[in-house]
């Protein structure tokens, strides 16, 4: 069975990729968001060319491949071209089995616990705390996530006095049975991400992403070392050898690989198998309602150092209006805090026929 066509639907945030094989056989996939447009020219001339005519099911044989074969442009671009070939290629073999994609890998379907993911700082926080309790309220969450500091603020805050306010005033709205977690976005040197550490520390907070820039690994392990709160990251990283290094050095106390932004569930596995090996729980980045993170609920079902939850994002269209009408039906559903992965197979979804309509198609065929 061989990959005859691989075809993308893109608009500049979101590209869906389809692959359909010499037998007639169809799978989904997506390439990371953001400038998605630009990624579907690099799938087509950098990703198709390769795999086209290959084995649909030696998925393995193929994300190895590639970047070899384009060696001269290591990076993230390229990574997330990989991406949308290698998770269209699982759903296809999902579908051809009857199988979920979790269910491929090892797992089963189910429910997951999810924690409630803040993408904003431009929000007061009183009204932040406000925001997520009606969320604990209405949908079950025990976990939230927010942010401090400015994402890449060389030490600032995103107005002076936010972290030292947010912290307090989210122990005070959640109580102490609520797990709270907090991403700095690599704001701070080492010396500050440690001040700050301690401080979250003392209203415990559990989860502390990013405190550095992230690819500053050794600037990262020194507050890993320095403080008792989980530290995590790795969303940005999209290399295997950066991986194994991060993971070697124990540079976080929890990997955080991001399945669009690393190459695909196949890449991503690779990196979960390396956490595991040295003791460490995965819990992915998937900051969206795209398909990345439907792509993390079948992985957490099925790896064996999965960690306590899935990130959910919160954000709805005021603030992502690019995830609005993606798919036929919402495979995000959030009861008692939880979501699911169903036994359909594949990936178990249905991208919108309206939202193809609109996008921008381009398909690469293989000719023998």
């Amino acid at each position: 069975m061989k990959i005859a066509h691989i075809e993308t639907f893109a608009n500049e945030f979101v590209c869906f990729v389809k692959v359909t094989t010499d037998t007639g056989d169809t799978g989904w996939g997506q390439v990371a968001p953001y400038h998605a447009d630009i990624t579907a020219q690099v799938l087509h001339r950098q990703v198709a060319p390769h795999a086209l005519g290959q084995s649909a099911l030696d998925i393995d044989h193929l994300v190895d491949l590639i970047p070899e074969k384009e060696h001269k442009f290591p990076g993230s671009y390229l990574k997330r071209a990989l991406g949308g070939l290698d998770t269209a290629l699982w759903d296809l073999r999902g579908k051809l089995e009857g199988k979920p994609v979790c269910e491929l890998i090892g797992g089963t379907s189910g429910t997951i616990r999810a924690y409630a993911s803040s993408m904003k700082r431009d929000i007061t926080p009183k009204d932040e705390a406000e925001r997520l309790s009606r969320l604990r309220d209405r949908f079950g969450f025990d976990a939230f996530k927010f942010r401090i500091g400015a994402e890449c603020g060389r030490g600032r805050d995103e107005w002076p006095g936010r972290t030292e306010e947010i912290v307090p005033t989210m122990r005070k709205a959640m109580g102490d049975g609520v797990a709270l977690l907090v991403d700095a976005n690599s704001c701070y040197a080492p010396d500050q991400a440690i001040e700050i550490g301690k401080m979250l520390e003392q209203h415990g907070i559990s989860h502390f992403e990013e405190p550095c820039p992230y690819w500053e690994y050794e600037q990262t392990k020194q507050v890993t070392e320095a403080l008792a709160i989980d530290v995590s990251g790795g969303e940005q990283d999209c290399e295997l050898p950066n991986w194994r290094w991060m993971i070697d050095m124990k540079a976080v106390d929890i990997v955080q690989p991001d399945i669009c932004y690393l190459g695909g569930l196949t890449r991503t596995l690779r990196v979960a198998a390396m956490a595991h090996t040295a003791g460490l729980p995965c819990t992915p980045h998937c900051a969206n309602w795209s398909m990345v993170t439907l792509f993390t609920m079948h992985l957490l079902r099925a790896i064996p150092n999965a960690g306590k939850y899935l990130e959910f994002s919160i954000e709805g269209g005021d603030y992502y209006p690019w995830q609005d009408g993606l798919f036929v039906a919402s495979p995000y559903d959030i009861v008692d805090g939880k979501t699911t992965v169903t036994d359909a197979p594949g990936w178990g979804v249905e991208v919108s026929p309206a939202w193809l309509d609109q996008s921008s198609h381009r398909i690469s065929s293989f000719e023998a």
